[in-house]
């Protein structure tokens, strides 16, 4: 028997994709194989947490998911709460001072953060030497 390629869908997602020269009924429960479509000739393959829509003719459709979009201020409000954290460790918690690199760096991403940049369209860069790593004794 050819190999055949087979999507277990569960309520409009692929849960599972299953490659086999077996026929499903001879390796799994008949509910299962009552909800999984053969992909075999589809291209390309759907994939797992792909979203799987049957149409009144029966046929089915597959699309990838989309990506959830995380709000550039929320990345800087996360960014700035770890680059924060990051530079206490490395300087403040020993009193020495924090350098002009991290500092400027911190102030752009409070300002993305807080809504006083709104022309940005990606967070900054880290400085190198946020954690400390690059820093001379």
């Amino acid at each position: 028997m050819a190999t055949s390629t087979y999507a277990w869908v569960h309520n409009g997602v692929v849960g599972q994709i299953i490659t086999t020269d077996a026929t499903l009924s001879s390796l799994y429960a008949p509910d299962f194989v009552a909800a999984c479509v053969d992909v075999t000739a589809v291209s390309p393959v759907p994939q797992e947490r792909w979203t799987a829509t049957q149409a009144a003719s029966g046929a089915w459709t597959f699309a990838a998911p989309v990506a959830a979009v995380v709000p550039l201020k929320t990345q800087a409000q996360d960014a700035l709460t770890s680059a924060a954290s990051a530079t206490w460790q490395a300087y403040g918690m020993y009193g020495e001072s924090t350098p002009a690199d991290i500092v400027a760096y911190l102030k752009a991403l409070q300002a993305i953060a807080n809504g006083s940049d709104v022309t940005s369209t990606m967070l900054p860069v880290a400085p190198a030497d946020l954690n400390g790593t690059s820093q001379t004794s």
